[in-house]
């Protein structure tokens, strides 16, 4: 309930945004409260994480004069928001929001937008080859090539059969993120390496709504993030590449290529709130959290 408050919370600050003319107020107008509010957007992957983590700062503390007490006695108020990687990072160029999350690695040219930022890796998460548990390739064929997995996703294995000729002749379902995801990158990086995605593949809109397609599909197939897999347990079931799973030991040591980094963007000069939050967040109690959820936290490395 604290998290859907949470996100309600944030779609009121974006429809007030979006309301906002440009006139100052005159001298006759009362000045609006200063706001201490902190706005977080981006990655689908990371939002539920900092959402969480807002939670429990905000059950902690309250108000902020108990996380400081040099500051006012004002409600924590904090809002998160998904929308992708790419929102995370070209909000937090232009200050729609106080921090950016992002699931890939920050383009050069986007770093050289955010000279007043600080990036921050927080971990690292593998996009997993997940299926339906009741898949029978999980029992038939539980290990894929990268070239294999290259082939499913570009639409040359069309069907279950052409993988392994003992698996049924039904056609396979890909289900990708958006091209505004972080993980359609990493997966394109890591895997693909340019080859264009199969033009039936079903886009999804967050990562979580991957996950669900793999749920719901015993026929589909997607790169789901290791954390989604963590958080439904016995719903998913993933697939070896090359001779490794991804877990937590294969990720840090590289031999599960398939992965990618977690990232905050902060600004240099944050304000006080915003620069205690970001410590939490960066702390073994954020660290921890990030951990318990899936991920694997930079301290693990």
């Amino acid at each position: 309930m604290k998290r859907l408050l949470t996100y309600v919370l944030l779609l009121a600050f974006v429809v007030a945004v979006a309301g906002c003319g440009s006139s100052a107020p005159t001298a006759n107008q009362p000045q609006p409260a200063k706001d201490f509010s902190i706005k977080i957007g981006g990655s689908s992957t990371l939002a539920p994480v900092v959402a969480k983590a807002a939670d429990d700062f905000t059950e902690k503390y309250k108000t902020w004069k108990k996380v400081k007490d040099a500051f006012a006695d004002d409600p924590i108020a904090i809002f998160v928001a998904t929308g992708g990687s790419g929102f995370g990072v070209k909000a937090a160029t232009n200050g729609t929001v106080d921090i950016g999350l992002v699931s890939r690695v920050v383009k050069e040219e986007e770093k050289q937008k955010l000279p007043n930022h600080k990036l921050h890796t927080v971990g690292y998460d593998a996009l997993t080859i997940a299926v339906h548990p009741q898949n029978p390739v999980v029992k038939v064929k539980p290990n894929l090539t990268k070239d294999e997995v290259k082939r499913i996703f570009s639409g040359e294995i069309k069907t279950w059969k052409q993988l392994d000729a003992s698996l049924p002749d039904r056609t396979i379902v890909v289900a990708i993120r958006d091209l505004g995801g972080g993980a359609s990158q990493a997966f394109d990086e890591a895997v693909m390496k340019g080859t264009p995605i199969a033009k039936e593949a079903i886009q999804m809109p967050s990562m979580g709504a991957l996950a669900g397609k793999v749920q719901d599909n015993v026929d589909a197939v997607g790169y789901v993030s290791t954390g989604l897999v963590d958080q439904n347990k016995g719903k998913i079931a993933v697939l070896s590449v090359d001779g490794f799973e991804p877990t937590n030991e294969n990720i840090v040591s590289g031999k599960y290529s398939i992965s990618r980094p977690l990232i905050l963007i902060t600004k240099a000069q944050a304000d006080e709130r915003e620069q205690q939050f970001s410590n939490y967040l960066l702390s073994d109690t954020g660290l921890k959290l990030l951990e318990e959820m899936g991920f694997v936290p930079v301290k693990a490395k």
